[in-house]
């Protein structure tokens, strides 16, 4: 019985590639940290007791972090530098070195709390084992039988056989989670009574160049956070998301700006790239959003007589909005932007770039508040 739930971004993307190009594991850095001996120490004239993994970690994402003018290859001659490097493949580079950065953090935090639980058991005169027994286990009640009928009872859908078969399975897993959350109570409170500083660093923000001159968009063109969607108009996680935008516009009044930017997914959507067209031909007439807000709402419904019945609709001049069609004045511009999409390596919609920063799929609106709430605070 899986207890766990999984989550991956085939669930709230359209993707034309397979789903299992999205879930599978990320390639290991070239950077992947070494294993160094635990709670090996020694001591520095500025830094006191310094952990040796600790510094050999930060020498390592230093090392992964840099990007400059340094020349790190030559063909016939012809130095190539490690910006160009990072102009060419920034978006991969970027996402393992923010793979990097998220495995050394999580890997700092357990040595920090292996270390205070090794302090801890030293004062107390007994073993690491023997504290935790103390402090954890023997303040953990077994998990009751209706703790887990009730559980049993909010994910049935997901375990699909008789309690009977599981019980046992779900006692222990809830009882681990009563463990897991006491420890980590318990280590909040060694923590709180040690002085802990960290200088592990993030890697530099990767924000990919996007050209937007020309394309519609929504807010104040000299907001401080600029948002570019890459959308298909018939791809469901893309109606999904598009209430989000409404809000984030309110509160962000006049700091946002919203671009949109086409890339229908023909393999998946083959009435998509004509849909978006379509909204090309309103946004002539100076009613893109009216027609992009009256596409999402009745999609997927994209055929070329839903797509002249939305064009009366929203008042546009019908006669000149099927010429436009017709002639496909607008196909350069759409496929302009699906390459743009290619080139920047993206396969699913929608895809959202704040200020640059890449953010994938129907996500809720905290997220995306998050990286602009960011982007504002840098611009102060």
């Amino acid at each position: 019985m899986a207890v766990r739930s999984s989550y991956s971004l085939a669930r709230n993307n359209c993707n034309s590639s397979k789903a299992s190009e999205w879930t599978r594991s990320p390639e290991i850095s070239p950077c992947e940290p070494r294993a160094f001996p635990k709670f090996l120490i020694f001591k520095t004239a500025t830094a006191g007791l310094v952990p040796v993994s600790l510094l050999l970690a930060a020498i390592l994402v230093s090392g992964c972090q840099k990007v400059d003018s340094v020349k790190i290859a030559e063909v016939d001659d012809q130095p190539i530098l490690a910006s160009d490097l990072q102009k060419y493949a920034g978006r991969e580079l970027s996402a393992q070195r923010e793979n990097l950065y998220k495995l050394e953090k999580q890997k700092l935090e357990d040595y920090i709390s292996a270390f205070l639980l090794t302090q801890e058991a030293k004062k107390r005169g007994v073993s690491v084992e023997t504290v935790l027994n103390q402090e954890v286990n023997s303040k953990i009640l077994p998990a009751g039988d209706d703790e887990i009928e009730a559980f049993y009872k909010l994910n049935k859908a997901r375990i699909a056989v008789d309690l009977d078969k599981v019980r046992e399975q779900i006692r222990g897993y809830l009882q681990n989670q009563k463990i897991e959350a006491q420890k980590a109570l318990f280590l909040k409170s060694l923590r709180s009574k040690a002085k802990v500083v960290t200088y592990l660093k993030p890697p530099p923000v990767f924000r990919a160049e996007l050209s937007v001159a020309g394309e519609p968009f929504k807010g104040s063109e000299k907001a401080a956070v600029t948002i570019v969607k890459f959308e298909d108009f018939q791809c469901p996680f893309c109606k999904t998301v598009q209430p989000t935008f409404v809000e984030l516009l309110k509160r962000y009044d006049g700091k946002v700006r919203l671009v949109h930017k086409d890339l229908p997914l023909d393999s998946l959507h083959p009435k998509a790239r004509q849909a978006a067209e379509a909204a090309r031909c309103a946004d002539e007439q100076g009613k893109f959003w009216n027609y992009h807000d009256k596409l999402y709402a009745n999609s997927p419904k994209a055929g070329v007589d839903d797509l002249k019945s939305y064009a009366k609709d929203v008042g546009l001049d019908v006669a000149g909005f099927d010429r436009c069609l017709a002639g496909g004045k607008y196909k350069a511009v759409v496929e302009r932007d699906l390459q743009e999409g290619a080139q920047l390596g993206l396969t699913g919609t929608p895809t959202f770039f704040i200020n640059g920063r890449e953010i994938s799929g129907a996500q809720p609106l905290e997220a995306f508040a998050a990286l602009i709430d960011e982007e504002l605070a840098r611009s102060r």
